[in-house]
C-alpha cells in the first residue's frame, strides 16, 4: 500500500484515490458541502484555501491545500514500482 503526502504530513493511501479534482467549480463546491452535511469531507487544509479535492473509493472527500499538479505527481511517481509485489 503506497501512502501519499497531501500536505502538512497527513497521508491517504494511493490505491483508494477514485479522483483528484479542482474545487473551483460551483458542482465541486456543492458536492463538497454535501459531503461536509453527511460527515464524508475530511478538511487536510489546517485552515488554508482548499486548492485540491480528493474522492475516496469509501466515498470519503478529503481536502487538500497542495494543487492538483502536485498531488498528480506525488501519485504517479512510483507508479510502476509496486508491479512485483
Amino acid at each position: 500500500m503506497r501512502m501519499i503526502n497531501i500536505g502538512y504530513g497527513n497521508m491517504v493511501s494511493a490505491d483508494r484515490i477514485v479522483t483528484v479534482i479542482s474545487p473551483e467549480s460551483a458542482p465541486i463546491k456543492r458536492f463538497i458541502q454535501e459531503a461536509k452535511d453527511d460527515g464524508r469531507a475530511i478538511d487536510a487544509t489546517y485552515g488554508r484555501k482548499t486548492r485540491a479535492v480528493l474522492v475516496m473509493d469509501s466515498g470519503h472527500v478529503v481536502l487538500s491545500s497542495l494543487i492538483t499538479d502536485t498531488l498528480a505527481a506525488r501519485i504517479n511517481e512510483n507508479g510502476g514500482s509496486d508491479d512485483h509485489e
